[in-house]
């Protein structure tokens, strides 16, 4: 691990010399790493605060991080913001699970979020006159959709929902959300986007369809495993590509 630095904050204190200009980010920091010990060269560790790891190594010669982001809008936009404000990062990629909610929608799917609806009120410092809609940028969100067609795998793109809770006393909502044509339910697109939005920088969600709330079908430890594998290939690729 490189030298620590002084930080602007208590939760990324890391040389800013070892965090690559494209970061991958996982909900679990385990999962980050995992992600780094199987996907990149060479990773070397650049961030234990808090135990949210955060990792940069090489993908077919270009930098790449990979990076927990914890559960929830403020965990994500905590780490997001830090990342593109104090160590100059341009490109945020989450790589994630989400409950299908589309009728179209099945297990395995990847799911390219196009834009996410949310009850996150993360948007309201900004006094943005209106209601901010958190979109993907365009061209990581093009590109990715291409590199998932040329693999043959089943990709959808749309809007998703961004929950600020987990377990949701509003039985109503997932009817709700399925009749105005989102296709999966998770928890940190919409702030993302946000955060890239009031950066200047760019941000994607990947998402891979772990289950579904209206079927109750749901994959197995292997499958799992699978369509993560199938969704890291689109993802490095598009990071690949992004890190030029």
């Amino acid at each position: 691990m490189g030298k620590l630095i002084s930080s602007p904050s208590a939760c990324i204190e890391a040389d800013p010399d070892l965090i690559a200009k494209v970061v991958l980010m996982p909900g679990d920091p385990l999962r980050a790493q995992k992600v780094a010990e199987t996907y990149l060269e060479d990773p070397v560790c650049f961030n234990t605060v808090r135990n949210m790891l955060g990792f940069t190594g090489t993908y077919k010669g270009r930098r790449i991080s990979v990076m927990g982001s914890g559960m929830g809008v403020p965990s994500a936009t905590l780490y997001v913001h830090e990342l593109f404000s104090f160590y100059g990062v341009e490109t945020v990629l989450r790589i994630g699970s989400a409950g299908g909610i589309g009728a179209d929608v099945k297990l395995r799917d990847l799911v390219v979020a196009m834009t996410a609806s949310t009850n996150s009120n993360y948007c309201i410092q900004y006094q943005f006159p209106g209601q901010l809609s958190p979109q993907a940028d365009y061209g990581l969100l093009r590109r990715a959709v291409e590199l998932a067609e040329d693999r043959g795998i089943s990709v959808k793109v749309g809007s998703v929902f961004t929950a600020d809770m987990f377990y949701n006393q509003n039985e109503k909502a997932a009817g709700q959300y399925r009749d105005m044509g989102l296709l999966a339910v998770e928890m940190e697109t919409a702030g993302i986007y946000w955060e890239a939005m009031a950066s200047h920088k760019r941000a994607l969600s990947l998402l891979t369809i772990s289950d579904h709330i209206f079927t109750g079908e749901g994959l197995s430890a292997q499958d799992r495993q699978d369509s993560f594998t199938e969704m890291m290939e689109v993802a490095l690729d598009t990071a690949w590509e992004a890190a030029e």
